[in-house]
């Protein structure tokens, strides 16, 4: 079952089309990455799946409620943590949460419960000083426990770890992975290393379309290059491999960096063939020779040159 369908959705801002006939469907229990470049539109998606943009066209589908502009039945099933979420700076963490659960009609063994489940998650139980004292790491933290406390069964978190540093991006993707299966987790971002750390999911955004959609493993697999990767000892020996003639047509889809290169073909086994007779025959011996697996890198520069 898929939680969040968006099917040939479009949204302008006066005459520039920011999304473009977009289609994502989002698997129940997964965690997703919506990558995109900066102003590439993935807060203006998000917008329109919380209803609080109208699409010029299109539709979404929230839990199979459909989501309409400015009204929030579908709601009930989202959570929304913010690029930047704002607080009330004199409250505690579990002041702030009583207010939530106070909006939403929690009873209080509710609200007690879950804050208390919710704080210990995100590593703020105990934590009594007022919110305006919290780091950025804390506040995305307890922006999640927030956006958790309706038990929504989608999570969507706009570029969540954008302004961290190493520390707090690591806290942050450490629980929404553990949110894996129980809560579908939806978030954007341009960071290609959190996707690859914790998501089963992801999708590529450019141009306002879907330009790549899978599971990782199957996008690496369908689209990404295989690339073998030499290093050699002296930039005389990486310069007489390439005046090879077997090696010229390689040289098409290669990197080259000091004394390394890397060769990316969808025929790796054919290369690595022709490579090895080369090097037999000249006597060149690379110092070191590394089949490399595609990473999401290489295909969102692909996706976006």
């Amino acid at each position: 079952m898929n939680v969040l369908t968006i099917q040939n959705l479009s949204k302008c801002f006066g005459k520039q089309k920011i999304i473009d006939g977009l289609n994502l469907s989002v698997p129940e229990g997964s965690v997703f990455g919506f990558i995109g470049k900066n102003g590439a539109g993935k807060t203006t998606t998000m917008k329109m799946v919380l209803g609080l943009l109208r699409p010029e066209g299109g539709t979404i589908h929230v839990c199979g409620e459909p989501v309409s502009f400015g009204q929030t039945k579908s709601n009930r099933f989202t959570g929304y943590l913010p690029d930047v979420p704002e607080f009330y700076p004199y409250m505690t963490a579990k002041q702030y949460l009583k207010l939530c659960g106070d909006v939403i009609a929690l009873s209080k063994d509710e609200l007690l419960g879950r804050s208390r489940t919710l704080l210990s998650l995100v590593g703020l139980d105990g934590v009594t000083k007022p919110i305006g004292g919290f780091s950025r790491g804390m506040k995305q933290r307890l922006g999640i426990a927030q956006a958790l406390l309706s038990q929504p069964k989608l999570l969507l978190c706009d570029e969540p770890t954008s302004a961290l540093d190493p520390v707090g991006r690591k806290e942050i993707l450490d629980i929404l992975s553990k949110l894996r299966g129980t809560t579908t987790v939806l978030f954007s971002t341009h960071i290609l290393s959190d996707v690859e750390r914790i998501c089963d999911h992801a999708a590529f955004l450019h141009e306002g379309k879907i330009a790549l959609s899978g599971t990782l493993s199957e996008i690496k697999a369908v689209h990404g290059h295989d690339s073998l990767l030499l290093e050699f000892s002296s930039d005389e020996d990486l310069q007489s491999f390439k005046t090879q003639e077997a090696v010229k047509p390689l040289l098409l889809h290669c990197e080259e960096n000091s004394r390394e290169m890397i060769l990316h073909s969808r025929t790796m086994d054919a290369v690595q063939a022709s490579l090895f007779q080369v090097l037999a025959k000249t006597g060149i011996c690379p110092i070191k020779i590394e089949l490399m697996e595609p990473s999401l890198e290489r295909l969102f520069l692909e996706v976006v040159k």
